[in-house]
This record gives structure tokens, C-alpha cells and sequence, in this order.
């Protein structure tokens, strides 16, 4: 069974000026061949594209539902990634000597959404030892407001 991760990142929205494409749809199909060109490169396969709506805030108060153009991609993953089979869980395999090499860098990322997302480890609480524990502060309430000196007065009666 093949297991894959997905990108998704948002399509361009206006062709970039290129020699040769005199045409807004010619400017804008070199664009987009060069976005899944770029992909292609990287080990990603084009899967679709995708019209999702999304609500955001116009104003102060109001919300509207825009709409976003996102292409998506996919690519196998690799094989110490995938999940251990009934039959490679049964049989122990040695452990090879941990080989000092150097990690992969990274490819600079081309957008906010080019990279797959992963969880980021938590940071470690930088240890203070001379810092004292804060004073517990007094609640914060309202003092109660004195009751009315006259008659209380309600809905008028016929």
C-alpha cells in the first residue's frame, strides 16, 4: 500500500510578463507552468486543483466567504517513513553503526504553503533559578453597587 504527503499551495493569481506571451491567458499559462514545473523538480506530483471557500472578516463585525485557488501535490514517502508490516515487525533486524552524516538543508521556501506541515518540537523552558514565585494578586471584581433608595418600578399596569 503506497502512503504519500500533500502540499497545497496557492495558484497564482496573475500571469507574470514573459517573452513571447503577449495574451493575460498566455502570461498566465507560462506562470502556472512554471509553479508545477518548480514542484515537479522538488519530487511532487500535481494531483488537482481546488476552489475552497474560506470566511473572513470585512469590517469590524460583518464576515464574507471568500473564495482561494490552491493546488495540490503529492509525493510517495520514503520508505523508513512508512509504517512496519506484520512480517518486518516478526523479524529483529540489526542495527547498523549510526554513521555521523550531515543533514539535508532544507530548500528555501518559495511561499507560506510550499512546505508540507509538520508539528514543531516545543522549546525548552529556559531554567532561572534567582527568579522569586509571584504574589498571589487579589481577584478582580466590581464592588456591588448600593441598592436603590425608592420604590422599584416596573412595567406600567392598566
Amino acid at each position: 500500500m503506497s502512503s504519500y504527503e500533500y502540499t497545497v499551495i496557492p495558484a497564482p493569481a496573475r500571469g507574470e510578463k514573459t517573452r513571447g506571451a503577449r495574451s493575460g491567458i498566455e502570461r498566465f499559462a507560462v506562470t502556472l507552468a512554471d509553479v508545477l514545473n518548480e514542484m515537479a523538480r522538488d519530487g511532487w506530483d500535481y494531483v488537482r486543483a481546488e476552489t475552497l471557500p474560506a470566511e473572513e472578516r470585512s469590517g469590524l463585525t460583518s464576515r464574507t466567504t471568500v473564495y482561494h485557488n490552491l493546488l495540490v501535490f503529492r509525493r510517495p514517502l520514503a520508505q523508513a517513513e512508512e509504517r512496519p508490516t506484520a512480517a518486518t515487525q516478526q523479524q529483529p533486524q540489526p542495527q547498523p553503526a549510526p554513521a555521523e552524516s550531515q543533514p539535508e538543508p532544507e530548500p528555501p521556501a518559495r511561499g507560506p504553503f510550499s512546505q508540507p506541515m509538520r508539528a514543531a518540537p516545543k522549546p525548552a523552558a529556559p531554567a532561572a533559578p534567582n527568579l522569586r514565585p509571584r504574589m498571589a494578586e487579589p481577584p478582580l471584581t466590581a464592588p456591588q453597587a448600593p441598592a436603590p433608595a425608592g420604590p422599584r418600578l416596573g412595567p406600567a399596569s392598566r
